[in-house]
């Protein structure tokens, strides 16, 4: 007796250790986001119904709880104070009779127009896009139809609409992706919807009986690809509202596969008109695919992008989760010689995982030096610096495998790049080793840089987040040497500012 229960005893501490080695290892797997959202496990993509309510940012998203490669797709659900620290939740939204859950957004209905609040209850409405895989098999063209579902307890649980769908398909292959905003000008809800390769958009005053309003895009924009997850808010310039709309193309970008390009313009609740025929991409970078803004956070405008490329997401190297976001970014609009474009940065609650910054002395810069033989070199920092006059530069990520990360400026080409053809795992698809370059918008002389570098990522933001790249990479070891080489130019107030993991 005394045997067994020592082996019982010993099993159950097996057991223990076995479990906590399991907590101690999740989110700091090989190529792991220590500080971009990624979920525990399984499959991710377009980040949803994005919305701000209490204090509490949601953040629910495409997902795919059985592999590691799109399926049925599901509202996968976390949740944040900051943007930055996450917390994954149980399931939002499962597939039904109607279909797969599709993008979609969420409202705080304060006004209760939908009348599901009860008691004083403020209703949040998701709005998404049912996708019956039968219906498509079958090759019909009407598989795809809008609808709604309400939370009365903050997001915690759903109640899908019995009258659903609330929008149903005319006949149009590609209709989806509801991006749905309140118009108080008129005290209506207007939905931004994807319909093949333009925009329809939408009203209702209750959530429930929409009528189409308008179309957008028939002859402006790229269309490279099937247009899908839109959004529409209003900035200011110089005390002028204008409208940006943007639109996701799933092919055709400027560096090849997934792109988000926008709109400037004007919207009177009816119909959008641009202000020229420009097209305009809000990251050139491979990695920053089906960004929204978050709904109900006022004049304040964050974007969030999914950090990958349907080229190969379904093949990066990850073993256990594919897939994370961008780092949330603060929209504004800038004027350049006269054309009007929108600029993005990382938010500022980022310095709240930020330690001290340091300062880089020029010494550490001279002939391209490795700057870690300097000052230590944190695994996850931002980098900053600044130039006089924008020459020629190299700023290179590399480890002792001989792997290399080289992203700069090229002044005669006036544009940035990102080259990953060294960066470490390149051919699990044949697109992913190419350059990816962003023209330079700014027109002074000086210029500056940030850049942002995770486990697996880089973000670039330059000249005040006018021109960004985004993109991943997949290196055997971590980079633990940089180094900034610039020919002519003076590299200035280089600053390194270590980051602290999230988990």
């Amino acid at each position: 007796m005394n045997t067994f229960k020592g082996m019982l005893f010993a099993c159950c501490m097996l057991a223990g250790l076995a479990a906590v080695a399991q907590k101690s290892t999740l989110y700091h797997e090989p190529h792991r986001p220590q500080f971009h959202f990624s979920p525990a496990a399984k499959w991710m993509n377009d980040p949803n119904g994005m919305v701000y309510y209490k204090g509490t940012y949601h953040l629910f998203f495409q997902y795919y709880p059985k592999d590691i490669v799109w399926g049925p797709m599901h509202w996968g659900h976390a949740t944040s104070k900051d943007l930055i620290h996450w917390k994954q939740l149980p399931i939002a939204l499962y597939p039904d009779k109607l279909g797969y859950i599709f993008s979609g957004s969420a409202v705080v209905d304060v006004n209760n127009t939908s009348g599901f609040g009860k008691k004083g209850q403020v209703p949040m409405v998701a709005i998404f896009t049912h996708h019956d895989p039968v219906g498509e098999k079958a090759n019909t063209d009407n598989f795809q139809n809008q609808s709604i579902a309400y939370s009365l307890d903050e997001g915690k649980t759903w109640t899908k609409y019995a009258g659903n769908p609330v929008v149903k398909n005319p006949g149009i292959r590609d209709f989806r992706d509801p991006k749905v905003s309140w118009y108080a000008a008129k005290h209506k809800w207007v939905m931004t919807l994807a319909t093949n390769d333009r925009i329809t958009f939408y009203s209702s005053p209750n959530l429930k009986d929409w009528k189409k309003e308008s179309e957008f895009g028939e002859k402006q924009g790229s269309h490279g690809g099937v247009w899908e997850c839109p959004d529409l808010f209003p900035l200011k310039l110089n005390g002028k509202e204008y409208w940006v709309l943007i639109v996701s193309i799933g092919s055709g970008a400027p560096n090849g596969g997934s792109g988000t390009q926008y709109f400037i313009g004007q919207f009177n609740g009816n119909t959008f008109t641009a202000i020229d025929d420009e097209t305009r991409w809000i990251d050139h970078g491979p990695d920053d695919y089906a960004g929204i803004t978050w709904s109900n956070t006022g004049a304040r405008k964050i974007f969030l992008g999914w950090m990958a490329n349907w080229q190969y997401a379904n093949q990066v190297p990850t073993a256990t989760w594919r897939s994370a976001n961008t780092i949330p970014r603060d929209l504004a609009l800038k004027q350049i010689n006269g054309d009007i474009y929108l600029a993005s940065t990382p938010v500022k609650e980022l310095s709240g995982i930020a330690a001290k910054a340091i300062d880089v002395p020029a010494a550490a810069l001279k002939g391209g030096k490795d700057i870690a033989s300097a000052i230590k070199l944190p695994a996850l920092y931002s980098l900053k610096f600044k130039m006089d006059s924008a020459e020629d530069y190299f700023i290179t990520l590399s480890n002792d495998a001989g792997e290399s990360l080289v992203i700069g400026y090229n002044k005669k080409a006036d544009r940035y790049f990102i080259n990953r053809e060294k960066s470490g795992k390149v051919d699990f698809n044949k697109e992913f080793a190419k350059w990816s370059f962003v023209p330079r918008l700014a027109t002074g002389k000086a210029s500056s840089v940030e850049l942002i570098v995770d486990a697996s990522s880089v973000e670039l933001f330059a000249d005040g987040g006018l021109s960004n790249l985004t993109s991943t990479y997949f290196a055997s070891k971590p980079y633990n040497h940089l180094s900034i080489l610039s020919a002519k130019g003076e590299i200035k107030d280089v600053k390194i500012m270590p980051l602290k993991s999230i988990w």
